[in-house]
């Protein structure tokens, strides 16, 4: 299928895809992108909005470690992600100002910040033309045949870079990202809700 044949099909499933976690400050989006690492955006969005609303980001560069971590513990591997949250405070209250910068090499620097959590935060704070790939992309690229089975998460994304148009790149990372969510999901797909018919091997 082309390219353009996808983005048709997926404007008419997914016509306003915006990204799921919750945040009013650029921080809090960086943050909620890092804790959201093997877990779901409904629960990090339920710990967030007390975690934001409790600290400051002046507060969390010098919260206490256990305190983070008990209020971090359902997100799992709260230790980490209780370093890596007091860690991105320090760093951008010292280094910004409080403010997240778009400068990739500097948010890739910072504790617990990947790849391609950088690109979610690229794309979502400055239209940085970028694809994200999580579990969701991956899943759905293969599925779709744009990208092969053995592929890793940078080649899927390079493959999605030049299979589409890059004026599309932000939002079709979102309508991706959703449509592997709610509709082409891993296990029982809604297929009769899919426009997009894949090779029926594809979902075993």
């Amino acid at each position: 299928m082309k390219s353009s044949e996808i983005c048709s099909k997926l404007d008419l499933m997914i016509p306003n895809p915006k990204c799921e976690l919750h945040y009013t400050k650029d921080y809090e989006l960086l943050i909620a992108v890092m804790l959201s690492a093997q877990c779901t955006d409904k629960r990090v969005n339920e710990v967030t909005k007390v975690l934001f609303d409790k600290f400051s980001l002046e507060q969390l560069a010098n919260a206490d470690l256990k305190k983070l971590e008990k209020l971090l513990h359902s997100l799992g591997t709260s230790s980490k992600k209780a370093f890596y949250t007091k860690e991105i405070a320090r760093h951008l209250t010292k280094d910004y100002n409080g403010i997240v910068p778009n400068n990739r090499h500097y948010l890739e620097s910072l504790p617990g910040v990947g790849h391609k959590t950088c690109n979610v935060v690229l794309s979502e704070l400055f239209d940085e033309p970028t694809f994200a790939v999580d579990t969701h992309v991956t899943r759905v690229t293969k599925r779709l045949g744009i990208a092969d089975k053995n592929d890793d998460v940078l080649t899927i994304e390079h493959k999605l870079e030049k299979f589409f148009s890059k004026q599309d790149y932000n939002k079709l990372h979102h309508q991706l990202v959703l449509f592997g969510r709610y509709i082409c999901t891993a296990k029982k797909p809604l297929c009769d809700k899919c426009l997009i018919k894949c090779n029926e091997y594809s979902h075993k």
